[in-house]
């Protein structure tokens, strides 16, 4: 059983792992930081967050309800998803980079978190396996764990991306190509270990 500290800590590592990995939310927050300033990343990821809320409180309403007598097997498919998202991560990261074209976004930044965030599958796909998993699994133990998770989660969301916003505002970037790939590999590897004690935790029971 968790407890309240090893919940934010497990939250942030796992959302940094999410919050490193290249696609459009990342893309969307180096563009409005071209034309924006330090704060443009911590805007984006207010409404990342906002998307993010909507789908916790369906868990924790809606479906932890029906799911938590099949915490075990929720956990199993949640291991079988980070260790598939921990390879792709790792595949990913050969050709990953932080520069973005253009000039600025096209919407504001609480806009454009909200939007990058729903319009991408992997979102979805994650927080029905991965998100799903341990928000159950926290809720075994109480609210109060669940919502230390996603507080971990979000915190990961807000000081990577308001780094990212920084850096650019200052024309600067915060990891060369390389270095960044090699973070990104981490990030992958560290999924597919995680994942694989939760297959081993589901498949000891």
């Amino acid at each position: 059983m968790y407890d309240f500290v090893s919940m934010i800590l497990l939250g942030f590592v796992i959302g940094l792992t999410g919050a490193l990995a290249p696609g459009p939310t990342l893309v969307a927050t180096i563009n409005a930081s071209l034309a924006g300033d330090w704060k443009t990343g911590l805007k984006i990821s207010l409404g990342h967050m906002l998307a993010e809320s909507v789908i916790f409180l369906l868990i924790v309403l809606g479906f932890a309800a029906v799911a938590l007598p099949y915490a075990s097997v929720i956990a199993g498919v949640g291991g079988v998803a980070l260790v598939a998202f921990g390879i792709l991560t790792i595949a990913g990261s050969r050709t990953a980079t932080m520069s973005a074209s253009g000039t600025g976004d096209g919407h504001g930044p609480y806009v454009a978190g909200l939007v990058t965030s729903a319009a991408n599958p992997y979102f979805w796909i994650w927080w029905l396996t991965v998100g799903s998993a341990m928000v159950v699994a926290g809720l075994q133990g109480g609210l109060v764990l669940a919502v230390a998770f996603l507080a971990g989660h979000w915190s990961a969301d807000a000081g990577w991306f308001t780094l990212v916003s920084t850096s650019v505002s200052r024309g600067k970037t915060v990891l060369p190509d390389t270095s960044y790939r090699w973070v990104i590999a981490a990030c992958g590897c560290f999924l597919v270990i995680f994942g694989g004690y939760y297959l081993f935790r589901f498949l000891a029971r």
